[in-house]
């Protein structure tokens, strides 16, 4: 926070109850426990909380140290709008009788533990077991959150048995995921909101836009993409990862649905929108000669140094630079990791370039 004003500075109960007993006459008693003393103290214990009090409304006033529902207010001011939690989806796979019927509502879950607690999730529509014993049917989690994007053949249990249904599993991941914007990201995207010359259309106009569909994160706008009146935006989740083709279709249909250039989204008229992933610039990293701390062992190094790898990866924006150095940097940094020799990426040591539309996707780590 700035600097207090002058009338918010040293007012502590200490200071303000000095200058009130400097107040009075010199001849009197004001010793700590004597009549006047007892009777000014609580006044000064008043008049310092209503100080706290000032500061904080002080600190509730201004985008940059506001947070919260205060945040949402501040940022509605221009417009801006906190993104809400979004639920992951999936499909899953029941087998058993042919002819049970599933119906929609059905509560299916991962299995709970001290560690992780169960994901709930309920079935879309009624379904019915077909003559091969299985049919397959679309969830989404009870809870919105990135807690519901778990991974392939963890969602294993029935909420209450249904007589006739043997096995439930996903034979895929859930995704779509979100957690409700943080204050970081509100803060940022009202400040862009607040500060960018927007207008017509423009640059600024899109990126706007674009991040205002929950889940986005990363927005590239790429204006006379093909020519006059085309506008290309690349995006990534709010997490730095791809975007799913269900994310990206919610762009499009925001900004410019069918990309047709009507003017029935936020995209002016004759502004035809094509809104795209990022292409996946896979890469491998070769680290040699990886020594592991005391303490930990050689399969704990290697997960901890893969997280690591994988977050600065999901670091670099579309038409970033991979560094070698930045690399090793971050592998360093791994718990467990002591030591390794010089890092190779796809091969090399040479930083890799990537051109506005390409990710850098981390796909294997090999030791050596």
């Amino acid at each position: 926070m700035a600097e207090l004003p002058e009338y918010l500075q040293d007012q502590t109960f200490e200071s303000i109850l000095q200058r009130m007993l400097n107040a009075l006459p010199a001849d009197l008693d004001k010793s700590e426990g004597s009549p006047i003393y007892d009777a000014i103290a609580p006044v000064a214990a008043e008049l310092a909380q209503a100080a706290i009090w000032a500061q904080e409304v002080l600190r509730r006033g201004f985008a940059q140290t506001t947070f919260g529902a205060y945040l949402d207010l501040k940022a509605e001011e221009c417009g801006v709008v906190r993104r809400p939690a979004v639920v992951a989806t999936g499909m899953v796979e029941f087998t058993g009788t042919p002819g049970t019927i599933i119906p929609a509502g059905t509560m299916v879950s991962t299995v709970g533990s001290d560690v992780a607690p169960a994901v709930f999730f309920s079935t879309i529509d009624d379904a019915t077991i077909g003559a091969e014993g299985r049919v397959v049917v679309g969830v989404k989690a009870v809870e919105a959150g990135k807690s519901g994007n778990v991974a392939a053949g963890t969602i294993v249990m029935l909420a209450q048995p249904i007589s006739g249904v043997a096995t439930v599993t996903n034979l895929e991941p859930t995704t779509g995921g979100f957690d409700e914007e943080s204050d970081e990201s509100l803060l940022e995207r009202y400040l862009e909101a607040a500060r960018e010359e927007r207008g017509g259309g423009n640059v600024a106009d899109y990126r706007v836009w674009a991040g205002e569909v929950p889940g986005v994160g990363y927005r590239l706008v790429d204006p006379l993409w093909q020519g006059p009146n085309t506008v290309r935006v690349v995006i990534l989740d709010q997490y730095g990862n791809i975007p799913s083709p269900e994310l990206v279709a919610a762009v499009q249909e925001y900004l410019d649905p069918g990309g047709q250039g009507l003017g029935l989204g936020k995209a002016p008229p004759g502004a035809k929108v094509t809104v795209q992933a990022p292409r996946e610039v896979a890469l491998t990293i070769i680290v040699p000669n990886l020594t592991v701390e005391p303490g930990y062992t050689l399969l704990q190094a290697r997960s901890n140094l893969e997280a690591r790898a994988r977050d600065y990866f999901l670091s670099i924006s579309p038409g970033g630079v991979v560094r070698i150095k930045d690399l090793e940097s971050a592998i360093n940094a791994a718990a467990g990791v002591l030591d390794f020799g010089d890092v190779l990426v796809s091969g090399s040591r040479q930083n890799i370039m990537l051109v506005a539309d390409e990710k850098a996707v981390l796909t294997e780590v090999i030791y050596t």
